[in-house]
């Protein structure tokens, strides 16, 4: 008997199991090869017309440095005018003149202190950037201003204003300009509106020490997301880009400290890829493929890994005074 049993229990399983097994494996594959090469043709395909296919006019806001001053600068290289937002009338005023010399398209600068939204300061300039946008053909809204202030900290140890401060800029602020905006595009029946991300909330479970910023870009990608859905059918496409390390002030030094400097794109290498995304793909996105290559490894790795080596880097960081100018 003991013998009978033990030919039993090692026969082979039935050949179902195999079967369903290669089944589902097959169907991954095919799942996952078919993601990457729709990702592979949205890299290569012809640049869309914006003009042609959403309006003459975009607005974007914080145009004046990093990603934002080189998105203006691609946008108005493909021939779109620009409505310009951003805190400092003479950093606006060189932003407009740099466009105007080398492409030759319109602009209009708006002084607006994004960190006022929300107030009773903010009513006016609101109030401005609503009558700059009226009658234009506004096709394009990109919301890049964002802040990182305060970070490498931990939250007990910031100033309370200035959490509110990143939240008006990082939340209230996307809500209330595309809000201004957004009635124009429906009017129209065309438009797409950028909201820039981060893969910190996407792309990773956690970001210690910068946990305030972290959340407020997980805001922006679910309310991308939201509007995407809610206005598709009036022909508008909203989208978040969530990008990782943009050669920007924001980010000086920490990807060489996290080891990730290789995954690291200059402004105008993002703004190219970010500009070429638009109206493409669905509600989130990451343009840069070094960026992509680098979230498909953090999907890989454990959730209770990325937090220990996230954590651990971020605290080496804030030790580090020269790296947290830009954070402070």
């Amino acid at each position: 008997m003991l013998m009978i049993w033990h030919e039993t229990s090692s026969a082979a399983p039935p050949a179902w199991w195999f079967v369903s097994l290669a089944f589902l494996g097959a169907a991954y594959a095919a799942a996952l090869t078919l993601r990457v090469l729709a990702y592979l043709a949205l890299c290569v395909r012809r640049p869309r017309d914006l003009r042609r296919r959403y309006g003459a006019w975009a607005v974007v806001t914080g145009p004046t440095s990093g990603i934002g001053r080189a998105v203006a600068l691609e946008l108005a290289r493909r021939g779109v005018n620009l409505v310009l937002v951003d805190l400092d009338a003479a950093n606006l005023e060189e932003i407009a003149g740099t466009i105007r010399s080398r492409h030759g398209v319109r602009t209009k600068a708006v002084v607006f202190d994004l960190s006022l939204v929300s107030t009773a300061k903010g009513d006016e300039p609101l109030r401005r950037l609503r009558e700059a946008v009226e009658g234009l053909d506004v096709g394009v809204l990109v919301n890049n201003a964002g802040v990182g202030r305060p970070g490498m900290m931990f939250l007990h140890e910031a100033d309370v204003e200035a959490w509110v401060r990143m939240m008006r800029v990082n939340l209230w602020a996307v809500t209330e300009v595309t809000a201004a905006v957004l009635p124009g595009m429906v009017e129209r029946g065309r438009g797409a509106v950028v909201n820039i991300g981060s893969a910190s909330s996407e792309a990773m479970p956690s970001f210690p020490l910068c946990t305030m910023y972290g959340a407020t870009k997980r805001y922006v990608a679910k309310f991308s997301r939201s509007l995407h859905v809610e206005y598709a059918s009036k022909g508008i496409h909203v989208q978040c880009q969530a990008p990782f390390f943009v050669a920007t002030r924001m980010v000086a030094g920490l990807d060489e400290d996290m080891r990730l400097s290789p995954f690291t794109v200059s402004p105008d290498a993002y703004a190219r890829a970010a500009v070429g995304w638009i109206g493409h793909g669905g509600a989130l996105c990451s343009p840069s493929v070094r960026h992509r290559l680098l979230w498909c490894l953090t999907a890989a790795v454990p959730e209770s890994v990325l937090d220990w080596f996230v954590l651990r880097s971020h605290l080496a960081i804030s030790k580090l005074p020269k790296r947290i100018e830009a954070w402070e």
